[in-house]
């Protein structure tokens, strides 16, 4: 059985491992990056908290030695259902089962100038391009004497009130107290305003209120301005604008606001739900076909008692439908019946600062929050990592941050522009 996945996120390269020699299965894994990454520490790669390596790792050197798995870089163009096939950017591949895990990317709800002049945070060239781009907004301010120039310049506004938005603002207010200061003595007493907006009546609404109230509490003791029931309409000319008519004057509008899964040339227009994610079964096969399947942020089912109107867009679901649909693949070789998919919820959480975060558990129903919610937080998204090499790296660099209150990995890179797309 030939089976190709397309993307290699959290649900694609589960969907691999749990197929890892198994009989009578070839595994193509295809992705338009050579490399596997860690989308919830993106932001902490974008601030220089952590290199790039540290939360991600080549496909191919996960791959090595393993027989039945094999990477395939390239980018998807078309389906061709009627031929088993998919054409690629560099070439066509033909499937018994075909599985997409494409996840999601960012949506801008249709703003061309927030989708021209803003910042992204979804993938990990947009975290280098955004650390980039707010190093080089410093060095700038550093040497302006224009005071209305400077105040936009260290103006950061965060649109996006979840866990992203919420851990990036925190990441930047400590920043500004532990680091700015001491490393541009030029901007001596400049205000550097950091704003949270989001159009919902309150921070990481999927949580609890005691998580929601608290992560309030945490970002205005560190200084930031969180502007709630406030929806960004248009972002230009250095302008924030909001859909009650208040400004933001800025050259840093980070948006984590919303995403929406891709299209695909050759699947039934019929087969897009919400937010463009493929509708499937409890099976995770598509409707309308016989062996395409979606998992994870791309697909949304409505199968799940517990969750009538779709599972969340979050990791843990990737995870469960990468395993599960693995266990399916193994029972339908055995000619064994197959076990529709059910989501379990393990919690959520969200890190604020340093020694700060807050952690819902669902069962038993729990709620914590400081210190202890933190060293969760931490133990979490480090046995979460990948690899050991990953582990390792990334706490050591979180120790360093932790002790010294800084680290030394804020270096402008700038890739060669002669350099072309393989």
């Amino acid at each position: 059985m030939e089976i190709v996945i397309i993307g290699g996120g959290f649900a694609g390269l589960n969907l691999a491992k749990e197929l890892l020699n198994q009989d009578g299965v070839h595994v193509t894994l295809v992705d338009k990056n050579n490399y596997n990454f860690f989308p919830p520490l993106i932001y902490q790669v974008a601030t220089a908290y952590l290199e790039p390596s540290s939360i991600s790792y080549p496909f191919r050197k996960f791959f090595a030695g393993k027989k039945n798995l094999q990477f395939r870089l390239g980018e998807l163009l078309e389906v061709v259902a009627s031929e088993n096939k998919v054409i690629l950017n560099n070439g066509e591949l033909h499937y018994d089962k075909l599985v997409f895990a494409t996840g999601a990317e960012t949506s801008y709800f249709g703003m061309e100038n927030v989708k021209k002049n803003a910042i992204p945070m979804k993938t990990l060239n947009d975290a280098i391009v955004m650390r980039n781009t707010l190093l080089k907004n410093l060095e700038k301010a550093a040497i302006t004497k224009d005071m209305r120039k400077r105040r936009k310049l260290l103006t950061v506004v965060v649109a996006g009130g979840g866990p992203t938005g919420v851990e990036i603002s925190g990441m930047f207010a400590e920043m500004r107290k532990n680091v700015f200061l001491k490393e541009y003595p030029e901007l001596g007493t400049s205000a550097s305003n950091i704003y949270l907006v989001d159009g919902a009546p309150a921070l990481l609404t999927p949580m609890s209120k005691e998580s929601q109230d608290d992560t309030y509490k945490a970002l205005t003791d560190l200084g930031v301005v969180v502007k709630l029931n406030n929806n960004v309409v248009d972002y230009v000319d250095d302008t924030v604008h909001f859909a009650n008519g208040d400004k933001i004057q800025t050259k840093n509008l980070i948006w984590a606001a919303g995403v929406t899964a891709r299209e695909f040339k050759g699947l039934p227009a019929e087969s897009y739900g919400r937010g463009k994610r493929l509708t499937t079964d409890g099976f995770n096969k598509l409707d309308r076909t016989e062996n395409i399947y979606a998992i994870g942020d791309t697909c949304i089912q409505f199968n799940d008692e517990a969750f009538p109107h779709g599972h969340p867009q979050v990791a843990q679901v990737a995870i469960q439908q990468g395993i599960n649909l693995a266990k399916n693949i193994k029972l339908e070789i055995q000619q064994k019946p197959l076990v529709p998919f059910k989501y379990v919820d393990k919690g959520s959480m969200a890190i604020i600062g340093k020694a700060k975060a807050v952690v819902d558990l669902p069962k038993p129903k729990l709620h914590f929050k400081g210190t202890f919610a933190w060293l969760i937080w931490l133990f979490i998204h480090l046995i979460s990592l990948i690899t050991y090499r990953n582990k390792v790296r990334t706490f050591y660099n979180w120790m360093i941050s932790y002790f010294a209150k800084d680290n030394s990995l804020r270096m402008i890179i700038r890739p060669d522009k002669k350099l072309k797309d393989c």
